[in-house]
């Protein structure tokens, strides 16, 4: 019986330290560059600091000097970016592979993407597995012509 219960509680510490090491790992990467496959591919990437300097995220191709993507920083919440270059075109809302971890209470469980017809499109983390969490962006995909969808 004392076997069982050792091997037991082995066990659940085995599990216990795989979900820290996988969340600690999670943590360190950007969440910007699990975004998507399709700008990782592409050689305009840039890595770029938030405005308060706490993450990094992504500017993939460059928006043109006088366009409203040039207005917008990494880090600003989906309220002042509509607020500044108004109502996004279209959106998509998909999970990432954070709102399965247990008790993971970030605010990257989901990701929004939003499109701007002639602009591209700008990609916010959704917030997290309880509703809250306020949409950041981290990704802003200057693609003019179209075809900036990493879904």
């Amino acid at each position: 019986m004392a076997l069982k219960r050792n091997l037991a509680v082995l066990a659940v510490t085995i599990m216990i330290a795989g979900c820290a090491s996988q969340q600690q790992g999670a943590e360190t990467t950007s969440g910007a560059s699990s975004a998507g496959s399709a700008a990782s591919s592409n050689s305009n990437v840039r890595t770029v600091k938030s405005r308060d300097g706490s993450f990094e995220g992504e500017m993939v191709g460059t928006p043109a000097a006088r366009s409203k993507f040039a207005k917008l920083q990494i880090g600003m919440t989906m309220r002042e970016v509509s607020g500044l270059i108004g109502a996004p075109d279209d959106m998509i809302r998909h999970e990432t592979g954070k709102r399965w971890i247990p008790f993971y209470f970030g605010n990257d469980a989901q990701r929004l993407q939003v499109i701007y017809k002639g602009e591209g499109c700008l990609t916010y983390t959704g917030g997290n597995v309880f509703g809250g969490g306020d949409s950041e962006l981290i990704r802003i995909t200057a693609a003019p012509q179209g075809g900036c969808l990493d879904t």
